[in-house]
């Protein structure tokens, strides 16, 4: 009599056990989305899109015509071919003479953006065959505070800067960063994390991204003297 007892009683357990799995299962990751798809190289098109969704609800006819960009703002994008030195040789063949040209404190003439500090580490690495004899600050938050970075644009001369836009914002806010003098501005558009994320798949990031675009770096493409690049 006990046998049929213990069957009983251990099937609801293990239907409860499949539910879970299957609840489990139904729950889909960003990651998982992504993992599908084949790599897709960022197109000036995916930004507008992007501003035009975020400003869409809040924004005026007016107000959402003011944030457009037209194509003359974008330097060619990667077409997932490239390294990034040969990227950035490729957009800026006269880099040797803009360096050169370049004596002005608190700006730089390259901005790149990237989602995280380990990030904008590997992107310093990757340029060595690009940047040549040219000094690059590290604008992330990361064991580097924000004064010592206001102190060291104050004091020297830099062309490149690569950072978060968390960091590039609160230095351009605190007047530590001045933008008058950058030319191109590359976003670290393609690269993906370990969990298949691009940087504007990163809600803090995207948001971040956004507001610094918003806050100087679209007047300063609409009237000319900053490109666009998506990496």
């Amino acid at each position: 009599t006990s046998q049929p007892t213990e069957c009983f009683l251990s099937q609801p357990e293990e239907k409860q056990e499949t539910t879970v799995k299957a609840k489990r299962r139904k729950k889909k990751k960003i990651s998982d989305i992504l993992e599908k798809s084949a790599p897709k190289p960022g197109v000036p098109a995916d930004l507008q899109n992007l501003l035009s969704q975020h400003f869409g609800e809040n924004r005026s006819v007016i107000e959402i015509e003011e944030l457009k960009l037209s194509d003359s703002c974008f330097l060619p994008a990667n077409d997932l071919t490239h390294s990034f030195s040969s990227y950035l040789k490729e957009i800026c063949p006269k880099w040797a003479k803009l360096r050169k040209n370049h004596k002005e404190k608190k700006s730089v003439v390259m901005l790149v953006i990237c989602s995280s500090a380990l990030r904008a580490l590997e992107l310093i690495k990757s340029m060595t065959a690009f940047k040549g004899d040219c000094r690059v600050l590290k604008l992330f938050a990361k064991h580097i505070k924000i004064k010592e970075q206001i102190n060291l644009l104050e004091k020297g001369v830099f062309h490149i800067g690569v950072g978060t836009p968390g960091r590039v914002k609160a230095l351009v806010e605190q007047d530590g960063l001045c933008l008058n003098s950058t030319k191109y501005m590359i976003l670290d558009w393609n690269w993906r994390d370990q969990k298949l994320r691009r940087m504007m798949d990163i809600p803090e990031i995207k948001k971040e991204t956004i507001d610094l675009l918003e806050m100087s770096i679209i007047k300063l493409c609409r009237e000319g003297s900053v490109k666009l690049g998506l990496f």
